[in-house]
């Protein structure tokens, strides 16, 4: 396989094997890591599709949920790293035998997902590919051209100019938030919770960094707070030394995530903000950076737990149940 341009290729031929075939409804399911990343493709569908409806769901629920409008109108994409989450391989069969168009997505060929599904699309590993190879680049240009193929509206094209100008701003913004990294680190460490808000496209990324990065890798209670949300009861828990990380987008939503940073400028000294606005995003495309600013503070955020991992000597890798034993 050659080593450039193959999870565009991909998604080019899977939308090509869908030949005729008209939708009217995306089904995003998925678990953990891999659902939150459909987040901003849901988003997507929601403020650029006039014609397709999003679902985003987990892979167990979407089961037994078993939605109605599951059917041959329908496509679902899934995605698990590995491609082989049992859930998710048994979500696409489910799917499958309910006559949708079933796409897939992992970091490894020949699995178990792959072969549950009819259209598959490879992704790189984040750490060494380019952006438009790895996860977040795929889902982008997949949902992308499943709305062109409907409606013609050039978002492909426009998707993968974005996600190739992204490397350098990447790149750049790595360098230039290291610093901030380790000051995080270093004040909580010792935090027995953490909280994070977010809201849109950017709210995909405060679940990764709880649930994944802080709960997951390193054991800290962590909760990720919707922004709109924080004022309907969470606001209640904030104090002077409550560790708080909030992400600013540049998408539509920034305004929840605004008002949520100037309540949390007032009662608390343990502020963290990764702001998008700081960030040069150089060739890419006005239109697009909103989409854009999802990978650039996935990137952050993957910096803040190493940092955290490093001071805290608390290795990434390490588990205590998962893939373990039997849950």
């Amino acid at each position: 396989m050659e080593q450039t341009n193959y999870s565009e290729r991909g998604v080019r031929r899977v939308l090509e094997q869908l030949g005729e075939r008209r939708f009217d409804r995306i089904f995003f399911v998925a678990c953990g890591g891999s659902s939150a990343l459909m987040y901003p493709s849901a988003y997507l569908v929601d403020t650029r599709s006039r014609t397709l409806a999003a679902e985003y769901l987990n892979s167990n629920e979407f089961i037994y949920r078993a939605p109605a409008r599951l059917d041959e109108r329908a496509v679902v994409i899934l995605c698990s790293q590995e491609g082989k989450t049992p859930e998710t391989v048994e979500a696409a069969r489910f799917a499958r035998a309910k006559g949708a168009a079933v796409l897939t997505i992992a970091m490894r060929e020949g699995t178990p997902l792959e072969a549950a599904g009819e259209g598959f699309v490879l992704y790189g590993h984040y750490e060494t590919c380019p952006m438009k190879d790895t996860s977040y680049g795929v889902m982008y240009m997949l949902t992308a051209g499943l709305i062109d193929r409907q409606e013609g509206a050039g978002l492909l094209e426009g998707m993968v100019r974005a996600l190739e100008a992204l490397d350098p701003v990447v790149q750049r913004a790595k360098q230039d938030w290291q610093p901030r990294a380790m000051e995080f680190a270093q004040s909580c460490r010792d935090a027995r919770v953490l909280y994070s808000l977010a809201s849109g496209c950017d709210y995909s990324q405060a679940y990764v960094l709880c649930n994944c990065y802080m709960m997951e890798m390193q054991w800290i209670n962590a909760i990720p707070i919707h922004a709109g949300e924080f004022f309907h009861g969470p606001f209640e828990i904030i104090e002077e030394d409550s560790p708080v990380i909030l992400l600013l987008g540049r998408d539509e939503t920034r305004f929840l995530e605004e008002r949520a940073l100037a309540f949390c400028k007032k009662f608390t000294q343990k502020l963290f903000v990764i702001d998008a606005a700081e960030i040069d995003f150089g060739a890419v495309e006005p239109a697009y950076e909103g989409f854009m600013a999802v990978l650039v503070l996935n990137n952050i955020c993957r910096l803040y737990s190493k940092a955290i991992a490093g001071v805290r000597g608390h290795s990434l890798d390490l588990r205590r149940y998962m893939h373990l034993m039997d849950y």
